[in-house]
């Protein structure tokens, strides 16, 4: 669990390095460019204002992954309309620091509402604009992945030696539990045990819950569940499935229910899947 943990802290300083360089280029062609009457200002200026809202952006923009997956996993909605709304969010924090530094070293002057309008709409056109361009670019990432994790299995598949080459046992051979495993534990590190709770969805990726912990997996819910083969569960979101020997309790607030998991974990059931788990007894 270790080197698993390990290597995601690997891949996520690596994204952050490349993200910031990315950022940091982008700062540097705006700079040069000098949008929004920017271009009056010397280049030395620019060069240090536009980098800067850059990696401030970064740090503002970025954690509306987080949110648009955590109001997915909740709402439902469409991923565009979320991303729209955490963008929109995000630029009001984002307007104020711009129209700050504006001033700097100088007292900070109230806009009025006009400008601070204006403001928001440029400072939205721009933060918008670059989230747009990280998401296609991580959307793309994601799918070339996809399909690289897609091709593996079919390699092994060719590679193994046809059974009527093989020689047949004279003895029926006892069966063996680790043939119904489900294929999906091949992805995870061994550390991890056999014991599938639960699938949690995470923008492309799908986060396999063991009773020891957690992985990421570059593949689509359905594909997930197809690879969890006779283990008994359901899918009780379109964020989540859930095995049901792995269910605790059942959490209702009002028309919400939550399913209480092993590791303190919670998984919604979406509305239309509580009378599914009651026809099933498991609510």
């Amino acid at each position: 669990m270790e080197g698993g943990a390990g290597n995601q802290r690997n891949q996520f300083a690596r994204k952050i390095v490349i993200d910031l360089s990315i950022m940091t280029i982008i700062g540097i062609v705006l700079a040069f460019i000098g949008p929004f009457g920017s271009f009056a200002e010397p280049l030395a200026y620019r060069l240090v204002s536009w980098v800067s809202f850059a990696w401030i952006g970064y740090a503002i923009y970025s954690p509306m992954n987080w949110l648009v997956d955590r109001l997915y996993a909740a709402l439902e909605l469409p991923r565009p309309v979320l991303w729209v709304v955490g963008v929109a969010l995000a630029t009001v924090p984002m307007t104020a620091i711009v129209w700050s530094m504006g001033f700097l070293p100088n007292p900070v002057r109230m806009p009025t509402l006009e400008e601070a309008l204006t403001s928001y709409f440029y400072v939205f056109l721009v933060g918008g604009g670059i989230t747009a361009f990280f998401y296609m670019i991580e959307s793309r990432a994601n799918a070339a992945r996809a399909a690289q994790d897609r091709a593996v299995p079919a390699e092994r598949e060719t590679s193994v030696p046809s059974s009527a080459s093989a020689p047949q046992p004279t003895m029926p051979a006892a069966p063996s539990s680790a043939s119904n495993a489900p294929r999906l534990l091949e992805r995870l590190p061994s550390e991890l045990g056999s014991e599938i709770i639960a699938l949690e969805m995470e923008d492309h990726y799908v986060r396999v819950h063991t009773a020891l912990g957690s992985e990421l997996a570059l593949l689509r819910m359905r594909d997930a569940i197809a690879e969890l083969g006779e283990l008994d569960g359901l899918q009780v979101h379109r964020s989540w499935w859930v095995a049901r020997g792995a269910v605790e309790d059942v959490i209702r607030e009002g028309r919400n229910v939550r399913l209480k998991l092993e590791r303190d974990l919670e998984a919604p059931v979406s509305r239309a899947n509580v009378s599914v788990l009651k026809d099933a007894g498991w609510i």
